[in-house]
């Protein structure tokens, strides 16, 4: 029987209860859409990485996504899962055994044809330790998976070469997620020739397979990227070029674009100019707005005294006045109580987190044997709002009596302190918050507050790790009957619960996407607030002044 794929968990339980194989159809190209032009996008931070199987921030996950493929996709700006490096999949009825018959003809970037050999290779290195990919956890369910992490075995077992264009995938377990991980970026599949080529270096120098090849990289200066011309999906990309700017400061963007030299500010409208924008009709015009999976959060280091007590965790989550930073970005998030966001399945509406309390946040830090409070640093990137916002958290836990220092950084700078387990206490998550990879709750929990992430150059950045919770997390991701949905959903809200009583995180706000283009963007709205490339999904936009 075979069926196409037309929504997410749901669609893909219900395949896995009943064996189906799915094929997906071509995308059709926008009949609206001329070939050609170019467009340039601004960041003020230099790029970390542009390897797959390391990049995990918000402004390099988008460029990867446009250089490499996986076997699973996303359509155009929806959370619909299609094939893509694969043409079809079936799944076995107990849900443990994935099988994917791959696409002839697809070549990486140095002209050589891409095989299932790459996509094992790719699998093996993502989760080798010696790769260090904050993404190897995503990984856990396939057979053979801790064998690699304890350094016991080079390759996964439970991955099997069946042919050139077939690749076999054995789980330890049914995983509801899995069709979610093959579309990852660190799934993404990657020339062993040009790994081994580049070494550590490959992100500099990256090669895949998708809508655009790399061409330039000028640090602390400019990204290029290039049409592909031997793209497999016939029709795109559109552009022909894309530029990414580096050290453009918001405010000179914003500027820059009013005046037409630009086309999509990457780091957004800067806030202190966001009531300005939203008040000129022409420039408000161009704004395209959009809910996305968020959450804002600061993190403590769980391994590190004095947050290693939990009170101590716990007061400080009463310490931080949530609506006062919520309006220092004008209002452009809604106040956090827990983890996830409140439309992700699994968000308990009846939670009701912790209050914002002075007194009692004062009277548990006495408690935890600070009565004076304490002296700490606070990590926070460097682009506006971030170090406002961390000033006011810096002046919250001043009100009860906890000193801490504000470190501002570098995007890739936080990132690196992170995941360093001695390196932070306490991180202001801001422009590098959790924005979901796939939309399950499932991905809240594994990368960032699952023993797998709790790793060096991981993403959990307060090293909680908790291995009952990691259990049951694995027991909720077991259950793909789309009948016991609700049941898996409430699952999942018990362990954030729990997390929340332990107190690794304070949530502070989940966040909407304003996305502000030039007027010569063309494509649809959703393009511009795409939930899994950010700020923009660069495969399928285009300028409309193309002669």
């Amino acid at each position: 029987m075979k069926k196409l794929l037309t929504s997410t968990v749901a669609v893909s339980a219900l395949a896995l209860m009943l064996g189906m194989t799915s094929v997906r159809a071509e995308d059709a190209v926008d009949p609206n859409a001329k070939p050609g032009g170019a467009i340039t996008i601004t960041y003020k931070d230099d790029v970390a990485t542009l390897d797959p199987a390391i990049g995990y921030d918000w402004q390099n996950w988008s460029m990867i996504k446009s250089l490499f493929d996986g076997l699973m996709d996303y359509e155009p700006g929806t959370t619909n899962l299609r094939p893509d490096l694969a043409e079809s999949y079936e799944i076995a009825p107990d849900g443990k055994t994935f099988t994917f018959k791959l696409r002839q003809g697809v070549k990486f970037h140095n002209g050589r044809e891409m095989t299932a050999d790459d996509v094992k290779y790719s699998l093996d290195r993502v989760t080798n330790p010696k790769t260090q990919s904050p993404g190897a956890g995503f990984f856990g369910s396939i057979k053979g998976h801790d064998d690699v992490a304890a350094g016991k075995a080079e390759s996964l077992a439970g991955v099997t070469v069946v042919d050139p264009y077939t690749i076999k995938f054995e789980l330890t377990r049914p995983d509801a997620t899995f069709l979610h991980v093959m579309a990852i970026n660190f799934s993404h599949v990657v020339p062993k020739e040009e790994v081994e080529k580049y070494g550590a270096d490959f992100g500099k120098h990256p090669v895949g397979t998708g809508a655009f090849k790399f061409a330039e990289w000028t640090l602390g200066q400019r990204v290029v990227f290039e049409r592909n011309p031997d793209y497999w999906h016939k029709g795109l990309p559109y552009l022909d070029k894309v530029s990414f700017e580096i050290g453009q400061e918001p405010i000179v963007a914003l500027l820059r674009l009013q005046k037409g030299e630009i086309d999509i500010p990457g780091d957004g409208i800067p806030p202190a100019k966001f009531q300005e924008v939203m008040a000129d009709p022409e420039q408000k015009a161009r704004v395209v707005e959009g809910g996305q999976l968020h959450t804002g959060y600061i993190t403590m280091n769980t391994t590190m005294a004095p947050f290693d007590n939990v009170k101590v965790r716990q007061a400080v989550n009463m310490a931080i006045n949530k609506d006062r930073i919520v309006q220092l970005i004008n209002n452009r998030a809604v106040p956090a109580n827990q983890p996830l966001p409140p439309s992700m399945p699994g968000y308990d509406k009846e939670f009701k987190g912790y209050p914002y309390d002075v007194a009692k946040a004062k009277a548990l830090l006495a408690e935890a044997g600070h009565p004076d409070g304490f002296d700490t640093q606070l990590f926070a990137m460097n682009t506006d709002p971030n170090p406002r916002i961390a000033q006011a958290i810096q002046q919250d836990l001043a009100a009860v009596g906890i000193k801490a220092s504000i470190q501002s950084l570098a995007q890739a700078n936080v990132i690196a302190a992170g995941g360093d387990k001695a390196g932070a206490p306490m991180i202001w998550s801001g422009g590098m918050a959790w924005i979901a990879d796939f939309p399950d709750p499932s991905n809240f929990y594994g990368p960032i507050l699952g023993c797998a992430g709790a790793v060096p150059g991981g993403w959990n950045w307060s090293w909680y790790c908790n291995k009952d919770l990691d259990a049951k997390a694995a027991e909720a991701d077991s259950i793909v009957d789309p009948a016991k949905s609700a049941e898996r959903a409430k699952m999942w809200s018990a362990i954030y619960g729990k997390i929340m009583e332990d107190a690794p995180w304070v949530p502070v706000f989940n966040e909407q996407r304003f996305t502000m283009k030039s007027a010569r963007m063309g494509g649809a709205d959703n393009l511009y607030v795409d939930p899994v490339h950010i700020p923009i999904n660069y495969d399928n936009v285009y300028v409309t002044d193309v002669q």
